[in-house]
């Protein structure tokens, strides 16, 4: 606690003022030099684990903004790979491709994901099947991966795996896809159904085929190849039998046809 005299302003003897303020500075410079003492003796017992700890904590700040740089730059750069390796697809150069591809394959982020996807679909141009499914089903088991990526890999690996895998295990892989809503519904449903088929389930395959042929979010071709398979097991998935069958409806304003003669 800090020492302080009396106020000299108490007093009018000039003499006594003086001693007071003299006291006063005398007082002060005790204090802080006490305050220092007090300083110096933290530092002595606390000054090395402070200054570690104040070490560490610059040290991994410096090591995580280096880290976050050589992420974005990576990232970035494998970016431009995976475009020059898609622009060698479109050019049918699948040898080109493939190299280019082989060296962005390590790692979890999304460029390491759609470049194994990718490596996968010129197997399978290259009809190297079993590659294909082992590509495939890497990214779909991997967490870390991004869940779109995983999600597409799965639908793909089933695909082309469909004829030798067990009904009941694809429809176990692909059920949770299989649902209206989901982004994969199409595709996914679609396989589920044909599983059921191959069960001879057709009360469980009719329904989810007349789900996605409502499916407004799945391609067109699907639904349609969807609709008609519920009909063959007759489920009614025809919401408008004109739209169904192709006919278009009349514009407001037409003029009738003319009755034939």
């Amino acid at each position: 606690m800090a020492l302080r005299p009396e106020s000299p302003s108490s007093t009018n003897d000039p003499r006594a003022r003086r001693d007071a303020l003299q006291q006063d500075v005398f007082l002060r410079e005790v204090d802080d030099a006490l305050r220092e003492d007090e300083m110096l003796g933290f530092f002595r017992r606390y000054g090395k684990p402070v200054i570690a700890v104040v070490v560490i904590g610059l040290l991994a700040l410096a090591g995580y903004l280096w880290w976050d740089y050589h992420s974005k730059q990576t990232v970035g750069e494998n970016g431009e790979k995976l475009v020059v390796a898609l622009d060698e697809v479109d050019a049918a150069n699948l040898a080109a491709a493939d190299k280019h591809l082989a060296a962005l394959v390590d790692g979890h982020d999304g460029n390491a994901a759609a470049a194994r996807i990718t490596r996968a679909g010129i197997a399978l141009r290259q009809n190297r099947n079993a590659d294909a499914v082992k590509l495939f089903a890497e990214v779909a088991a991997d967490a870390d991966a991004p869940k779109p990526f995983r999600d597409l890999a799965l639908v793909r690996e089933i695909a082309t795996n469909f004829d030798a895998m067990p009904p009941q295990q694809v429809v176990d892989r692909l059920k949770p896809l299989a649902v209206p809503g989901n982004p994969w519904f199409g595709p996914a449903g679609e396989l589920v159904a044909m599983a059921y088929l191959k069960q001879g389930n057709d009360k469980l395959a009719g329904p989810l085929f007349a789900q996605i042929a409502r499916d407004e979010k799945s391609p067109e071709t699907l639904r349609r190849r969807a609709r008609q398979l519920a009909g063959l097991l007759g489920v009614d998935a025809v919401d408008d039998p004109k739209t169904a069958s192709g006919e278009a409806e009349p514009q407001t304003g037409d003029a009738p046809a003319a009755a034939p003669q």
